[in-house]
């Protein structure tokens, strides 16, 4: 049950909903800004629960994205961050939690400087035991704040894994770019 949280090793690929994983492990895949920050916070949040942990692309219509297709809004894709995690040891509601408070689910299609439906505020669920735990979740916090919370959840569809230089990014490029903070 070793973590496996290093760079991509294969040819950039997809992995699909239905792709056989570690039978101790779950998935969940987040949308909430430059993916930069997500991945770096959630795995400095849950380390020993995380199996595998990538950004890339999720949510659109086309068949190959590029970062540069996806941040020319030509593709549908959000950055998302995709994990596998052990449920053993991290709650997908803890994850969820965290999602939300690591950036603002109030803003459509923004988060700080990055704007764009590219980083759009959104839980893509694997099932539906997901999708109401997420929901659950999200009335929790939205009890919390003044504004509607405009995240999407969205059913969890091919994930497209990033370009090698995109994983791990503010670890392997101190001071880069991060607009993701903890709100509460």
């Amino acid at each position: 049950m070793g973590n496996e949280l290093s760079e991509p090793t294969e040819p950039l690929n997809k992995i699909y909903p239905d792709d056989p994983i570690d039978p101790d492990t779950q998935r969940a895949a987040f949308a909430n800004g430059c993916f930069w920050g997500t991945q770096k916070f959630f795995e400095k949040q849950f380390a020993d629960g995380l199996k595998k942990s990538y950004v890339g692309y999720m949510g659109g219509t086309h068949e190959s994205p590029t970062y540069n297709k996806v941040c020319n809004g030509d593709t549908g894709h959000a950055e998302v961050l995709y994990l596998e995690y052990y449920p053993s040891k991290v709650k997908y509601e803890d994850l969820c939690e965290y999602f939300w408070r690591m950036h603002d689910p109030t803003t459509l299609n923004r988060q700080g400087n990055d704007i764009g439906t590219q980083y759009r505020s959104a839980l893509f669920y694997y099932n539906e035991d997901q999708l109401k735990i997420a929901g659950k979740v999200k009335d929790r916090i939205q009890r919390k704040i003044n504004k509607p919370i405009v995240t999407t959840f969205e059913k969890a569809s091919a994930f497209f894994i990033g370009e090698d230089y995109h994983q791990k990014y503010l670890e392997n490029n101190y001071g880069g770019y991060c607009n993701h903070r903890l709100h509460w």
